[in-house]
């Protein structure tokens, strides 16, 4: 009885779904079906690096306080503005025998190109502070870059449209189906630790005749989208 039921139940539900997918077969006899597609690479102007100061690397000769005041003006001499670009991620001291204490301080700092990232590392690097890291590489405008994005694959879908319909002598009508997949497209993400050479590290490497070290080089952030559509044929 209880399977009847159920037979029942979807036999109803398959009836009363039958008029309406006869009227929108009636209301649409003849369409075509198209996918729009639409990418865009695009060089990033955002570089957030991760800059650790640790006394154990000095062996406690210099304090934290010392090389932070180093490393700003370092960073001021570069022409960053570390009010806004240099912010404070984290301080802590791990604590010893006798007392001692080995305090580590860790930073954010936001950069624009890759050269300045170049020049900053190599800077950092000439005092002693060789502890930083690339954490995420984006764009500032990465938001209306995937909305433009977005924008073009449907207009791609429509040129698909209009070029399959023409070829059989047809036109498109009105859009009445549109299926928007996207997934949120995320900045390109770096989880390799950058090693950082002072200067005389890399002038002595040059006198030894090891190969010049290649320059920076950051992937470009891909942006692609897809949208599914349908059009009315006339």
């Amino acid at each position: 009885m209880k399977r009847m039921k159920k037979w029942m139940i979807l036999a109803a539900a398959v009836v009363l779904a039958a008029p309406v997918f006869a009227q929108t077969q009636e209301a649409f006899p003849s369409y075509i079906q198209v996918n729009g597609r639409s990418q865009m690479e695009v060089t990033p102007d955002e570089f957030y690096l991760s800059i650790v100061i640790n006394e154990r690397e000095s062996k406690g000769k210099i304090t934290v306080e010392i090389q932070q005041r180093q490393m700003i003006d370092a960073l001021k001499k570069l022409g960053v503005d570390v009010e806004k670009q240099l912010k404070v991620a984290n301080m802590s001291s791990d604590f010893y025998k006798k007392a001692s204490s080995l305090t580590t301080a860790k930073y954010q700092l936001l950069l624009h190109s890759a050269a300045e990232v170049g020049d900053v590392t190599a800077a950092l690097g000439d005092l002693g502070i060789s502890n930083v890291g690339i954490v995420r590489v984006t764009r500032s405008d990465i938001d209306s870059l995937k909305e433009q994005v977005r924008l073009d694959a449907i207009r791609n879908a429509k040129s698909s449209a209009e070029a399959l319909a023409g070829a059989i002598g047809q036109k498109i009508g009105k859009c009445f189906y549109i299926y928007d997949s996207n997934y949120d497209v995320a900045p390109q993400y770096y989880d390799n630790m950058m090693m950082v050479r002072s200067k005389a590290m890399m002038a002595d490497s040059a006198e030894a005749g090891a190969p010049e070290e290649p320059s920076l080089d950051f992937k470009t952030i891909k942006l692609e989208y897809n949208v599914q559509t349908k059009f009315v044929l006339e």
